[in-house]
């Protein structure tokens, strides 16, 4: 029986699990796997199994947030997944990341999703294997990366960044900010402590890597080709790093 949002089984997902928060960027992926089979596409969740260099890989999508991100892991898990990573963009906290990765070790449970598995006391901490092969593939790109720590949030234009509502009711963000700054925060996202929580819970190998494409309150951000190209980097980093982990099991 294929699961409620995911419309995925046990026959059509690898263990090795490639998670985007974009469903489009999925798209992208595809094109760098080998005879990719379409598996479904509901809601948000965007997904398709092929091979990379011989290795199996289902591609996915989480939408933006932790609890379909939850929902994603829950329904992966439940066809199999043994290895889960998230590949996205993050917002990057010191002004000299905006086109480089952050591979984080661990992230501050700072959504909502994760407390309803566990408490708050328990870490969401990323698999140390799973991270160092993935800082070895992104150095083989050619590409450089910091291994810190993440802040997962729920409210983007509450917490990251300005709106109208959020000035008109005299949000501050920079005080956000400073306070990250201050507990040595690399980089904020709005899935990467759900998923390690609810990754380490299920005995699932998981780490997360992303691409900075914007800094604090979007004060600077990748544009047009720039932001292509570096997608499309952290996409072909993200394959060839769950591929190598994939053969030194």
């Amino acid at each position: 029986m294929s699961t409620l949002y995911l419309g995925a089984d046990k026959s059509n997902i690898s263990q090795y699990v490639l998670f985007s928060g974009d469903p489009w960027r999925v798209e992208v992926l595809r094109q760098y796997l080998h005879n990719p089979q379409k598996v479904a596409f509901k809601r948000e969740f965007n997904t398709y199994t092929g091979t990379y260099k011989g290795v199996e890989i289902t591609i996915t999508s989480t939408g933006i947030g932790a609890p379909s991100a939850a929902i994603a892991m829950e329904e992966m898990y439940q066809c199999g997944m043994e290895v889960a990573v998230r590949m996205g963009t993050v917002m990057a906290l010191q002004d000299d990341m905006l086109g480089k990765f952050i591979i984080p070790i661990a992230a501050m449970r700072r959504e909502g999703t994760s407390s309803s598995y566990v408490d708050m006391t328990y870490p969401a901490v990323a698999d140390i294997d799973l991270v160092n092969c993935m800082n070895q593939t992104v150095t083989d790109m050619g590409a450089e990366y910091k291994n810190g720590l993440n802040c997962t949030m729920d409210g983007f234009y509450s917490k990251m960044h300005d709106s109208r509502f959020s000035l008109e009711w005299g949000r501050d963000m920079s005080e956000i900010f400073a306070e990250l700054k201050k507990l040595q925060v690399t980089g904020i996202d709005m899935e990467s402590a759900c998923m390690l929580t609810v990754g380490r819970l299920m005995g699932v190998k998981t780490c997360i890597v992303t691409m900075t494409t914007v800094l604090e309150n979007l004060k600077e951000e990748l544009l047009g080709q720039a932001r292509t190209d570096a997608e499309d980097l952290l996409c072909r980093t993200a394959l060839e790093g769950i591929c190598r982990f994939s053969k030194c099991r």
